[in-house]
């Protein structure tokens, strides 16, 4: 079985690429062209759409941004310090295949693009977040270093009340008995985007941490991608226009995904901001018919009880490296004296 790698090009080819990833299980809006090549241009990256076929058929499509300053060399998926969801590889039109082919051809699709990633590119340093994609066993054996990640996920699965009711009692409790007269929670606009990224920039400074992610970026998400890619939720208080707190949503066929926002507010204000939030989100995407709510990330113990009231399941996802330690700092450090 020959799986043969190639690249399409971002802009002539982008309505190939989209097909492939709208066939795909294991893919989100920001997997689409118009999304690679904004997160390429925001952080001065080269965008290579390696694709994967068996014949004529598509199996396989893998976004990798190229990095290059001076001495340092990388490739990355998603692209490096972008605050991207999850890329990396993605398969598909393996549903009707047994097992042992589907296997194989994700083990010869995997090293065909590794492959080309190790000549066309030769990175020092390599390095890949993938979810909604089990077998990462070809990266272990090609010498990267595979290390399991966490995020909860919520089912969103029965009605409004079941679904509620599987909250715990304080969620619940946040949930009903707050004052419907005191709040609106709905999806905004575009014009909301500024007020939620610099909240979440605003928590990170306060942390001592530090956040890249651009209004200006986000605004040509929402505006690039099909509609509802990018969901603005917000919460005001009654006859108000000032944001409260706010959720970047980014939806798929079958997945709403918190991606940005629900920071702790920092007024004192007697409402459950992100309990109403999250809540809204969720009902919405159940009214929707959608099947998940990913709350990306499980790996923070103080961020994780929160999360932890809406009963979510755990999921794995993995992120891949291979080259000099801190090369990823390196880079980091490149990309701001540029």
């Amino acid at each position: 079985m020959t799986i043969e790698v190639t690249t399409l090009d971002p802009w002539t080819e982008a309505e190939e690429w989209n097909r492939y990833v709208e066939e795909s299980n294991g893919t989100n809006p920001f997997f689409r062209a118009e999304a690679l090549r904004l997160q390429a241009e925001d952080t001065g990256t080269t965008l290579h759409l390696l694709t994967g076929f068996k014949g004529q058929e598509a199996v396989g499509i893998f976004p990798v941004f190229e990095y290059a300053r001076g001495p340092v060399t990388g490739a990355f998926s998603p692209a490096p310090r972008s605050w991207s969801p999850y890329l990396g590889p993605a398969t598909l039109n393996l549903e009707k295949v047994k097992q042992r082919k589907a296997d194989q051809r994700i083990k010869r699709f995997l090293e065909g693009a590794l492959e080309w990633i190790e000549t066309e590119i030769s990175p020092l340093y390599t390095r890949i977040v993938a979810a909604e994609f089990d077998d990462v066993r070809p990266f272990s054996w090609n010498q990267y270093q595979v290390e399991p990640g966490y995020t909860y996920v919520v089912d969103l699965e029965g009605t409004e009340e079941e679904l509620l009711n599987r909250f715990s009692s304080d969620a619940r409790s946040n949930v009903r008995n707050a004052d419907d007269d005191a709040y609106v929670v709905e999806e905004g606009t575009a014009d909301d985007i500024e007020a939620i990224v610099e909240q979440v920039g605003q928590r990170y400074e306060n942390q001592g941490r530090s956040f890249h992610l651009s209004p200006d970026f986000v605004r040509s998400a929402h505006a690039v991608l099909p509609d509802g890619s990018v969901r603005p939720y917000v919460c005001r208080s009654a006859g108000e226009d000032d944001v409260l707190g706010g959720i970047l949503v980014v939806e798929s066929d079958t997945t709403r995904y918190r991606w940005q926002g629900g920071v702790k507010p920092d007024a004192d204000i007697d409402l459950p901001i992100n309990d109403l939030l999250d809540w809204t989100v969720m009902r919405d995407g159940l009214r929707a018919g959608l099947e998940r709510y990913d709350l990306v990330g499980a790996g923070v113990p103080s961020i994780n009880r929160y999360k932890a009231k809406f009963n979510p399941r755990l999921e794995t996802n993995y992120t891949i490296t291979r080259g000099a330690f801190g090369l990823d700092l390196a880079i980091d450090r490149y990309r701001k004296l540029g």
